[in-house]
């Protein structure tokens, strides 16, 4: 904590910011916005990284205000994506959140690696995106702006930027707190105070927990999973020291919730033979669980074949001396972040300083299969994330015709993550491969990036604004990363026999013998036990050019090109060969992007449209290769061309004092135009595949959202109010290709040697109703509060409820070895919420 302060106090004497000129519209803001904004229609955002009029400044980005945030019950980054069109939210199979905007994401589940939309708590990074599980408490707004935001926030915004903005210390005292009882006996809490603490000097603490029971069943036992428990808080301090000004924040959360786990919906064996039809016989007849959002399954404690040797033949069974091992899902993470800020006005001059430092930590266990038996279970999937951020900006006056920013930026992060995967159930391990049932793998990361950056602003007249805006990073990415076993794991044993084969090692060069906690995996020469050390050096220039037109105070026209650049990564793999640990290198997207936003009829109306094209190079995404041992695996790929164009619309409608009626819709249309080359190839069945014509990933083409708000207030200061949400959005693919997959052609046989079980029996099928395993349906979810609001707002009760029509829908699904499952939506929840605050 030391050498935090010292970088803290650093980072503040080197210098101070002025923010810059991003650019900013509404797209669907006004649906999102509490009453009293809608009703002024004056909303504030900082996409410039000061306070503006959205309407002024002409860029696509919906801002989500507090009032919105607590009466629809948005507490999560998952529910805040499913209420913006155009933002899809995935989980991974570790618990990764995935998030893809117009179109561009990062469908990766290693814990080091950055995303393409990146999240900010106050311009404070939170550059790894599970560090932003818990951030969405206690806040003014949140802003989402769409398309690359590179020139302003960096690379790694290729999609574009999500910003939380945290409600601020308070010149006079206020606290408030509320409290909700809900389905699953869920309890939720939230409180703040905030006050000055002397002339100059103001704070606010505010904090949140949850804690819920199970939400889902075993499809083969009673046990249950899904427990919730998490608490987050954030303490912010203000000081006003004449031409200098300083905030001071501390956050952080624990999460101690058990992993979600995953629905069954497809069979697929990669592997078989005599000896699996013995030990592997529910392969043949499964349990599905797909079809109710509260039905999945999971791995508990079981007899662990690698604590001992194998019984006769390879067969593992309740053999006396045999230990057991805990599979059931947990999970224990925790995050903090401080950060500093101080802005130095210099004459007309602005110096801003914004430092931050962060550490995440994570010790969990998934089961990645929505399997009982085990054949694809992590049960270790423990890291940690530390991270040091610091931004200088020096700015002139923003009132001048021309405006000038100049910036530099520094990251230096370290990851770390040790994964155990366990798999005895699977088709890969029998005898002939010596009974493997252990993979586990460490990959430490050290990654760099420094930058600088300007941004110009031009008013040639009232009506006309010219914009520029470039940023040069050159980035470093070190990793070592080593594959290894259990002692009775068996994976060493095998890998020493590779290295002993010409077909893996045509050279017969020497090799020490490894042991089961040496590196197993085969280096480029096809030798085992050698570290894999990996060294990614990159630069990029991210720019912006645009223009505004304003018509009059009611009309703008706007027009951008910009270029936007996410860094290359490495993965984290038990890979069987060096090949798959090969990083991706930078995508880049170049967006064309033209806009309109209007104020009408006095501002009873306001209606915002926006078209865009998108260029997309060297996408990275997590792909396949084929192993010549173990079927399709793993690896990070980079599709070299594709192409995303949109449009988008909203419109908000304000008929009477107290009623706002809104809609927002995105059309995207998304194509691959050039396949990845040999050897990453392969589609998730392991089959050569050629993806070009293919929609991206997690793509819809049409998302929307209609939203009616309708307060009125009675004598006495009593206001009812009520409200109904609508948010849908169409059908999308969670892997290359899906829809194209034939995904029973080419199974697998049983070899008819095993009694009961006939010869030609194809070792693949599908949930009853499922014929696209890979696909993610279209869907609708209506949700809707009602309550009243005392004198003031100093009191409110609210019934609510979400998914009201238990909708059964799903975000992702999962491809492990032999099955495909799915992470389902959350069923219907309701509940009441009691709030007070002092005034």
């Amino acid at each position: 904590m030391n050498k935090v302060m010292l970088r803290l106090s650093a980072g503040l004497c080197v210098g101070m910011l002025l923010p810059s000129v991003a650019q900013a519209q509404e797209s669907a803001a006004a649906a999102q916005t509490s009453a009293n904004d809608a009703a002024s229609g004056d909303i504030v955002v900082t996409a410039n990284k000061r306070e503006q009029n959205l309407n002024t400044v002409g860029l696509t980005i919906t801002a989500i205000s507090a009032n919105a945030l607590q009466e629809r019950k948005l507490t999560s980054l998952a529910d805040i994506a499913n209420s913006i069109p155009g933002l899809a939210f995935a989980t991974s199979n570790t618990g990764t959140p995935i998030l893809t905007l117009r179109g561009v994401g990062f469908n990766e589940s290693s814990l080091g690696v950055y995303p393409a939309v990146s999240v900010y708590v106050d311009q404070n990074p939170l550059p790894f995106p599970a560090m932003a599980s818990h951030a969405a408490f206690d806040l003014q707004r949140v802003e989402v702006l769409k398309g690359p935001q590179g020139t302003l926030f960096g690379q790694n915004s290729t999609g574009g930027a999500i910003n939380y903005i945290a409600n601020k210390p308070t010149k006079t005292f206020e606290a408030g707190a509320d409290i909700s009882y809900g389905r699953f006996n869920t309890v939720e809490g939230n409180a703040y105070i905030s006050g000055p603490l002397s002339d100059n000097i103001r704070a606010r603490v505010a904090g949140t927990g949850l804690r819920s029971d199970d939400w889902q069943y075993s499809a083969t036992r009673n046990d249950t999973n899904g427990r919730q428990k998490y608490y987050a808080g954030r303490a912010i301090i203000d000081a006003d020291l004449g031409a200098l000004k300083l905030q001071f924040t501390a956050s952080g959360w624990k999460d101690l919730s058990q992993p979600q786990a995953q629905q069954l919906v497809g069979i697929r064996v990669q592997n078989w033979t005599a000896e699996r039809e013995v030990r592997h016989p529910f392969y043949l007849n499964p349990v599905w669980s797909g079809g109710n959002a509260r039905i999945a399954d999971w791995s508990t404690v079981r007899r662990d074949p690698g604590t001992t040797t194998a019984g006769p033949q390879g067969q593992f069974g309740p053999e006396s001396g045999w230990g057991t091992t805990n599979l059931d899902p947990h999970g224990n993470r925790g995050f903090y972040q401080v950060a500093l800020r101080g802005d130095l006005e210099l004459g007309s001059l602005t110096l801003t300083s914004q430092t931050s430092y962060g550490k995440y930590n994570q010790r969990q266990g998934v089961d990645g299969d929505g399997l009982a038996e085990v054949t694809y279970d992590l049960q270790q999937n423990d890291g940690y994330i530390s991270t040091f951020n610091q931004e200088l900006r020096l700015a002139n006056d923003p009132t001048n015709a021309f405006r000038w920013l100049l910036g530099a930026n520094y990251e230096d992060s370290i990851t770390f993550e040790n994964q155990a995967l366990r798999y005895w159930d699977n088709s890969s391990s029998d005898s002939s491969l010596f009974n493997i049932n252990y993979s586990g793998v460490t990959n430490r990361q050290k990654l760099r990036n420094i930058a600088v950056f300007t941004n110009l602003e031009y008013q040639a007249n009232d009506q006309i604004t010219f914009k520029g805006a470039v940023r040069y990073t050159n980035s470093l990415n070190t990793n070592q990363l080593c594959s290894y076993t259990s002692p009775n794991g068996n994976v060493d044993k095998l890998f020493n026999l590779f290295g002993t084969l010409s077909v893996f090692n045509p050279t017969g060069a020497p090799f020490t013998p490894i042991a089961h906690d040496g590196c197993y995996t085969l280096n480029l020469l096809g030798v085992p036990g050698e570290v894999f050390k990996g060294r990614l050096k990159e630069d990029n220039a991210s720019w912006r050019i645009g223009v505004d037109y304003k018509v009059d105070s009611n009309l703008l026209f706007y027009g951008n090109v910009s270029r936007g650049y996410k860094a290359g990564s490495f993965p984290t793999l038990a890979a069987a060969s060096f090949v798959a640990l090969v990083p991706v290198t930078q995508e880049a997207v170049t967006a064309y992007e033209v806009g309109m936003k209007a104020s009408l009829l006095d501002r009873a109306v306001q209606f915002n449209t926006a078209a865009f094209y998108m260029d997309y190079k060297n996408k990275q995404a997590r792909g396949r290769l084929k192993d010549p041992v173990f079927g399709a695996l793993e690896t990070l790929v980079n599709v070299p061309k594709s192409r995303i164009w949109g449009v988008e619309a909203d419109v908000t409608i304000r008929p009477i004092r107290g009623l706002t009626l809104a809609a927002a819709v995105t059309y995207l249309n998304t194509k691959i135009l050039e396949s990845p080359a040999f050897p990453y190839n392969f589609n998730v069945l392991g089959q050569v595949d050629n993806f070009a014509g293919d929609p991206l990933p997690f793509t819809p083409k049409w998302s929307g959202s209609v939203n009616l708000d309708y307060r009125h207030e009675l004598s006495g200061g009593l206001t009812p109010f009520f409200g109904a949400s609508v948010n849908a959005r169409t059908k999308s693919d969670s892997q290359f290709g899906a829809e194209r997959f034939k995904y029973l052609d080419g199974c697998k046989l049983t070899t008819g040697t095993t009694p009961g079980i006939p010869g030609g029996t194809p070792v693949c099928s599908l949930a009853p109703g499922v014929t696209n395993p890979f696909g993610i349906a279209g869907y609708a979810t209506v949700d809707g509060r009602l309550g009243i609001e005392g004198p003031d707002g100093r009191w409110k009760v609210m019934v609510w409820g979400k998914n009201l029509f238990d909708k059964y829908y799903w975000s992702n699904v999962i491809s492990s070895a032999d099955a495909a499952s799915r992470f389902a939506g959350t069923p219907r929840t309701f509940g009441v919420t009691l709030s007070v605050k002092t005034k």
